[in-house]
């Protein structure tokens, strides 16, 4: 118990100095004191103690803060839902792509690219969002829905048939995008494959605020059902001799995992390996116990995701790189050499 609060508690202070410094990096130049003066000055005028100009100002408030939030605000949805939906399906390759709700949301954005690619980079916006976002956030809403109700038999949640359901929609959901991929023009080509890589470079205050509300309430409600996932491990019969709710835990599972991981690929294009990958890292440090991974899986996707973004846009200045191939290529020779390490030692 010791080693996982550690555990935290490394972790949320990485959170707070990768965020602190990644505020600071990029083509202007902000160093970690000016960072804070900068947030202390616009507290109260008379705290300021470090120099910084009205350019350094401005790109902190305007581009950095609302992107560097996002990027942890996006790792911590992804990394708790990959922890839940593998609690849920008690499958270590669960995540919230494999019950198609990626899928649902990639057709919805490929769809609107390919088919109304005056919409799609335009500036019309319902609500301050774009149509782009809210048409990929209504299909992950949509393939949530058609899941489960595909799972629901007899007032139950059959988790075997929203598996395999998951999977249908899952490939028919890509046939479909494959499709639209094949008779795109040039211009939409790129622009979906951009996309289908995962960007935070279109946060704003706005959005940033839409995902933080998401976040928090499914943080809120999947962290509180830490008992439940721990007594699924025993097995769904078990479990519900030992008092644990399962139906209304499925769905309450499938809906708030929808709203975050909805809203996540809404703003920020499909960013993978996170929500996989997260909770199996802390799984192999600190054990299985769901009091410790849940917390530890938000943070150390937030902070994941936090250096995978700040690598995307530094890199290879003034170019962008997709934050997806940041995650996974930074993020999987850690986790093979943490798997080959301790193979033995824990059970997947």
């Amino acid at each position: 118990m010791l080693k996982q609060k550690t555990i935290v508690l490394f972790l949320l202070l990485c959170l707070s100095l990768s965020m602190l410094v990644s505020a600071g990096l990029g083509a202007v130049s902000i160093s970690p004191a000016q960072v804070v003066s900068i947030l202390a000055n616009n507290i109260s005028p008379e705290m300021e103690w470090k120099e910084f100009s009205n350019v350094q100002e401005s790109v902190f408030l305007k581009i950095r803060s609302p992107r560097i939030l996002m990027s942890a605000l996006v790792g911590t949805a992804l990394a708790i839902s990959g922890a839940a939906m593998q609690g849920l399906f008690r499958n270590p390759l669960a995540d919230p792509s494999i019950i198609g709700i990626s899928a649902g949301a990639s057709l919805a954005a490929a769809t609107v690219i390919v088919l109304f690619p005056t919409l799609a980079i335009s500036s019309a916006a319902i609500a301050g969002l774009s149509v782009l976002s809210l048409a990929t956030f209504l299909g992950a809403l949509l393939a949530s829905i058609l899941i489960f109700r595909l799972a629901r038999e007899n007032k139950r949640t059959n988790v075997a048939t929203m598996l395999l359901g998951g999977i249908a929609i899952n490939a028919l959901a890509m046939a479909f995008t494959g499709l639209l991929t094949f008779i795109a023009d040039d211009a939409s080509l790129r622009t979906l494959t951009f996309w289908t890589l995962g960007s935070l470079g279109g946060a704003n205050w706005l959005n940033t605020g839409i995902v933080a509300f998401a976040t928090f309430v499914s943080l809120l409600f999947l962290s509180r059902h830490f008992k439940a996932f721990n007594a699924l491990a025993l097995g769904e019969t078990e479990a519900t001799h030992l008092g644990i709710p399962i139906e209304r835990l499925k769905i309450e599972v499938i809906l708030f995992t929808s709203l975050a991981v909805g809203c996540s690929v809404a703003f920020c294009g499909m960013i993978g390996f996170i929500g996989l990958v997260a909770p199996h890292v802390l799984r192999l440090l600190g054990g299985a116990d769901h009091r410790y991974l849940l917390p530890a899986s938000a943070l150390g996707g937030a902070v994941l995701l936090c250096w995978g973004d700040t690598l995307a846009r530094t890199i290879a200045m003034p170019t962008e790189i997709p934050v997806g191939i940041i995650t996974a290529i930074t993020g999987a020779p850690l986790f093979l050499y943490l798997l080959v390490r301790k193979k033995r030692e824990v059970f997947l």
